[in-house]
């Protein structure tokens, strides 16, 4: 479902937006909780606007619905549109002789509203919070039977963090893991024009006019933007696909494509974080986010034997693999190059992923390469080679 939310400059496209309908039937269709989050791909689209919205409209269908947290970021129409919607004061944390403002997530859960408006979903918690990341909060507060609605931006995706780096020069350091995605009930974009989001920068209604220019000439640069919009529409077009598979499995329907099953082989040494990004976005355009990370564990690398620095490294990755969405698989064996190819082939896989450091070719003659013999032996998937620096990424 894409949505393009300009109100007040595009008012012809109110009909492609969600209904009223839609949310009371989101809030009322189960006991459960839910979960609907807007992805952008910039700041200043319109998705603080269209929450505040989707409030309005709850609360005239007599849903109690209050505002956890809305950055207005010093906007007007941003404010205006808060109205006489009901806004839970934030929790005030003392660090460092500074007082900061947070989402009192305590007194939210013992409010207890229907829904709850959550933005900023990357936010990092100041120290003294009880969770440290929002996402935490938020999921926090679905655990405790209160549905969210909440909103990010597309360049704080775990899984494309590399890509947004190499794109628009800018390392993002505050990012929500993919697996937070999964626990969604609906993921839409809200979209508008480049040369829209543009003026209104231009205009002061994104930034405060010492960083406008600053903007224009780096992130919001045109070229930038293009690449954005594609990922923020590439993300809910996975999120559509996964949804329309678990529906054909539901209903007992055929499946519209053959599945795709991906595998990342993350070595027990060295970070893997780089090569699990690129898997992640694979299962994503491929494999509606089914995908493994497999490691071998040879005797030398057994509880009690392998090196703590190197236990410490594969234990980060582990976690990491996990809040991707991977489900990590742990082979014990003595060759590495035999497990892997065992298990790809009793498992359908698809398409594996390997990451390539530099090795002469002396090495490759005396060590062999586990690539290539994937290459010989596995005809039914594709090999996919990620190089990457001294065995390290990031």
């Amino acid at each position: 479902m894409f949505i393009d939310t300009e109100p007040t400059e595009i008012p012809n496209r109110q009909d492609f937006r969600p209904s009223p309908e839609s949310l009371l039937k989101i809030v009322q269709e189960t006991e459960r909780a839910k979960l609907r989050v807007y992805i952008g791909a910039a700041a200043g689209v319109g998705k603080t606007f269209q929450m505040l919205e989707d409030a309005h409209s709850l609360k005239k269908q007599g849903i109690d619905v209050v505002v956890a947290v809305v950055e207005t970021h010093g906007r007007a129409e941003t404010a205006e549109q808060i109205k006489d919607l009901e806004i839970i004061p934030p929790q005030k944390i003392i660090y460092r002789d500074n007082v900061f403002d947070e989402m009192d997530l305590l007194g939210i859960i013992e409010r207890k509203p229907a829904v709850a408006i959550v933005d900023e979903l990357a936010h990092t918690n100041i120290e003294g919070a009880k969770n440290r990341k929002r996402y935490e909060d938020v999921l926090e507060l679905l655990d405790n039977g209160i549905s969210v609605i909440t909103a990010v931006n597309i360049q704080h995706i775990e899984s494309l963090n590399d890509v947004i780096r190499r794109t628009t020069q800018v390392q993002v350091r505050e990012t929500v893991p993919d697996c937070f995605f999964q626990r969604a009930d609906e993921v839409i974009d809200v979209d508008v024009s480049i040369d829209t989001l543009r003026t209104r920068l231009k205009q002061g209604k994104i930034y405060k006019p010492e960083k406008i220019q600053q903007s224009l000439n780096n992130f919001f640069r045109k070229g930038n933007l293009f690449a954005l919009r594609e990922l923020a529409l590439r993300q809910v077009a996975q999120f559509q696909s996964k949804e329309d598979q678990e529906y054909r499995e539901r209903e007992g329907l055929e499946q519209a494509v053959i599945p795709e099953k991906v595998m990342v082989c993350m070595a027990s040494r060295g970070s893997a974080k780089k090569l699990l990004r690129v898997g992640a976005r694979i299962a994503g355009r491929l494999a509606n986010g089914d995908w493994c990370a497999v490691y071998v564990e040879t005797a030398k690398e057994a509880a009690g034997r392998i090196d703590p620095k190197t236990y410490a490294i594969l234990q980060e990755n582990v976690s990491f693999a996990e809040t991707l969405g991977a489900k990590v698989i742990k082979l014990k064996a003595d060759k590495v190059a035999d497990a892997l190819l065992k298990y790809a082939r009793e498992n359908g896989i698809t398409h594996v992923i390997f990451g390539q450091s530099a090795r002469s070719r002396w090495e490759i003659f005396w060590r062999g390469s586990i690539i290539n013999r994937f290459l010989r032996e596995v005809k039914d998937a594709a090999v996919h080679v990620i190089p990457i620096e001294n065995n390290k990424s990031s």
